[in-house]
Formats: structure tokens, C-alpha cells, sequence
């Protein structure tokens, strides 16, 4: 799968989310899809009008909202993807 075609389809993973974990799809509502390759998106949460020191998501987030979001790109697009972050810390 290209970043292209899962920026596309994005809008129908953040639905599936939304409807599947709220906390969740609050949590990433944000990301900006940054890459995909070898099935792993990195997702950019850097947003100086937001968090002008950046931020760790990954401590912040039990594991389930990861999970949530994974399982949810998993039934839009049928692929399996790691998730990688990105932010200005």
C-alpha cells in the first residue's frame, strides 16, 4: 500500500475509530499521515499551534488506543501496519 492510498481512505479509518474507541480517535484525530514504508506509518503529531514543545503520545495512550487504531485500518484498507511517531521531542 502507497501513503497516498491511505491518505484517501483516512477519513473512513478515523469513522471506523470513532465508532470503535472514542479516546482513541480523539487521540489521533491530529496525526498527520508522515510515511509508510515496509507496513510501518509514522504518524506526525509536531503542531506548533498545539504543542509548541511537542509531545510522547506513546506514554500517554494505553496500549488498547493503539490497538483501536490498527484494528481499524485493518478493516478499511486490509493491511497490517506499525505505528511509529513523530513529534518534536
Amino acid at each position: 500500500m502507497e501513503l497516498s492510498e491511505l491518505k484517501a481512505r483516512w477519513n473512513e479509518v478515523l469513522d471506523e475509530l470513532e465508532a470503535t474507541d472514542r479516546i482513541a480517535w480523539l487521540a489521533f484525530f491530529d496525526a498527520r499521515l508522515a510515511d509508510l514504508t515496509d507496513d510501518v506509518l509514522t504518524l506526525d503529531f509536531s503542531d506548533a499551534t498545539k504543542f509548541q514543545d511537542g509531545h510522547d503520545l506513546k506514554k500517554t495512550l494505553p496500549e488498547s488506543s493503539y490497538k483501536s487504531l490498527t484494528a481499524a485500518i485493518q478493516k478499511i484498507v486490509g493491511v497490517t501496519l506499525e505505528l511509529k511517531f513523530y513529534s518534536k521531542n
